[in-house]
């Protein structure tokens, strides 16, 4: 969403001094630092002896699965990984049938800000490298062109762009600063000033739960034109257009530009699915009661994590009762739920004594946004020719009100194959695309881009059949990523803070949520690790663990630093 250097529209962030702490995902919510908590050489905690090699349910083989897993093992535990699918979730990399094996999709996420700071102690550990991602106007952006209501504008900086853009960039500015004190919060998540970031979210908790993002900007006089929200609606901040995110809450958008969830994006070199891989089959370096060279993978019989779960239910002694797809029933002191919390709701068979109440009414109000995107794999890439005709480059990244919305042009080398992702779109537009399968998905981008570029023959520079996917027609997943929508504050909060379980009762316990839709900053790999780490924190603690009195956890620190707590009545 917001950048450090300017897309078609976006917000400025606060002067950097120097010696600063960069901005990092620090709350605003829950003001933990996960990244100095990971990289304390105490370690995250331990379980008394009598509790090593006890086994832990961990549903779901993502990114917040494998972390919580990995975690877990570390500690001297037995983590029994389900998954009904493959490993990786939504870290989803798929390659082209029978094309170049250097070629490659992200079906799901794709670039990370380097504000996820727990995120990058993981690509750190597993050795994995990043490069900068193509945004719109990113320096590693060749050139973009904004293409709206059949006009089309070049740009190779902001600069370039129509006065009209910086003027609705200065709006959105102005919006921020008026309405939600950004440079103060900015600075204080910099500065990780606990009290600080507290009085300013609660206020605005306060006061915004119940605004739509539209609504927000309606209610910024620096937003009055309705042809200055249009343009912002199309073209957006940071990655692209956001009117899809319109009528969602405020708060979310709000959580995003505050930590530079937006800005500067890096990509993993080689896909996104080799971190949960890797974190699958890495040994630790230090780990409790497994033997050196212990991994993951070595803990599952070949190799292999269990099927998908069909059943959860309580049992005696207040244990959980796992059932999965090869029919087998095991019971846990502990278990983990990492999947799109929509599946407890249909695809598996819950007692409904799994969870308070209250968190059935939160896992039902969950809002899912769709996404869809499509993928080709090309000769080479041809856009950065020149037109002899305007002295331009072939093609661009391409922001446009057309079907297609965003076009991302994704390289290897100057002479090397590449790949286009030609259509990355969300909710209505996402929608547009679902009764078409990947041919016909391809003819109407190609359509549509073909308007765009009139001289520019796509088809025959493209090597290999598309990749596409809808994710609200997966069938583990109902949808890409939560989105709260006005109102859904209170939701959020008991999810994200269930992993706290000493208020509950005794028959409620034992059963921990993780995974980005339990977070506060769902849609971002940030958000996996760190409900992650509150769950692996939930779990050693129900096991009778603690964590080092030098390095705190997110339970121990939940006191100091919970969510703002609105009234229910």
């Amino acid at each position: 969403m917001t950048s450090t250097v300017p897309t078609a529209v976006s917000a400025e962030r606060p002067e950097e001094r120097p010696g600063e702490r960069p901005l990092t995902m620090f709350g605003p919510d829950f003001p933990f630092a996960y990244d100095d908590f990971l990289g304390h050489p105490a370690g995250l905690g331990s379980v008394p002896a009598t509790a090593h090699g006890t086994e832990v349910a961990v549903i779901g083989g993502g990114l917040s699965g494998l972390v919580t897993a990995y975690e877990l093992m570390k500690m001297g535990l037995k983590p029994v990984v389900y998954e009904a699918d493959r490993l990786g979730g939504r870290l989803r990399t798929e390659r082209f049938e029978g094309g170049d094996p250097s070629l490659y999709a992200e079906m799901g996420a794709m670039r990370f800000p380097p504000s996820s700071t727990a995120l990058q102690h993981y690509l750190d550990l597993t050795g994995l490298e990043t490069s900068p991602f193509p945004n719109p106007l990113a320096p590693g952006t060749p050139s973009t062109v904004v293409d709206l209501k059949g006009e089309s504008h070049y740009a190779r900086t902001p600069a370039d762009l129509p006065p009209v853009y910086h003027r609705v960039m200065e709006a959105w500015n102005a919006c921020l600063e008026e309405g939600a004190d950004f440079s103060a919060m900015q600075r204080a998540i910099r500065e990780r000033d606990v009290p600080r970031i507290r009085e300013i979210w609660s206020r605005l908790v306060e006061q915004l739960d119940n605004q739509t993002f539209y609504g927000f900007l309606c209610d910024s006089p620096a937003f009055a034109s309705f042809r200055h929200r249009e343009i912002f609606g199309q073209v957006g901040f940071g990655t692209g257009g956001w009117d899809t995110d319109f009528p969602n809450s405020i708060l979310e958008i709000l959580r995003v530009v505050y930590t530079g969830a937006d800005d500067d994006h890096r990509r993993i070199v080689g896909g996104s699915r080799q971190l949960p891989e890797r974190l699958w089959e890495r040994a630790p370096e230090k780990l409790v009661h497994w033997p050196q060279g212990t991994s993951l993978a070595a803990l599952h019989p070949d190799g292999k994590h269990r099927p998908g779960v069909t059943r959860l239910h309580r049992t005696a002694g207040n244990r959980i009762t796992v059932t999965d797809a090869g029919g087998d029933v095991r019971t846990y002191r502990a278990a983990v739920f990492t999947a799109q919390s929509w599946l407890l709701l249909s695809r598996i068979e819950c007692d409904e004594a799994l969870l308070p109440i209250d968190h059935w009414t939160a896992v039902e109000r969950t809002h899912y946004m769709e996404s869809s995107k499509l993928f080709v794999p090309v000769d080479r890439p041809f856009w950065r020719d020149t037109d002899p005709r305007t002295g331009r480059d072939t093609m661009s990244m391409t922001l446009t009100d057309r079907m297609t919305r965003g076009t991302y042009l994704l390289e290897n080398g100057p002479d090397d194959p590449a790949v286009m992702c030609l259509s990355y779109t969300w909710c209505d537009d996402s929608l547009k695309w679902l009764p078409l399968d990947a041919g016909e998905r391809l003819e109407v981008m190609l359509k549509s881009l073909g308007e765009i570029y009139p001289g520019v023959d796509i088809r025959r520079h493209i090597t290999g059949n598309p990749l596409t996917v809808s994710w609200e027609d997966e069938p583990y997943f109902m949808g890409a990523f939560k989105a709260n929508l006005p109102g859904h504050y209170r939701y959020q909060r008991r999810l994200f803070t269930h992993f706290v379980q000493d208020e509950l009762p005794a028959d409620r316990r034992g059963l921990f949520l993780a995974g980005d839709d339990i977070s506060w900053t769902a849609g971002w790999a940030e958000g996996a690790v760190q409900t992650a780490l509150n769950a692996v924190w939930g779990v050693m603690h129900h096991l009778g663990g603690a964590t080092d009195p030098g390095n705190p956890g997110p339970g121990d620190a939940f006191d100091r630093l919970a969510p703002v707590k609105l009234p229910e009545d």
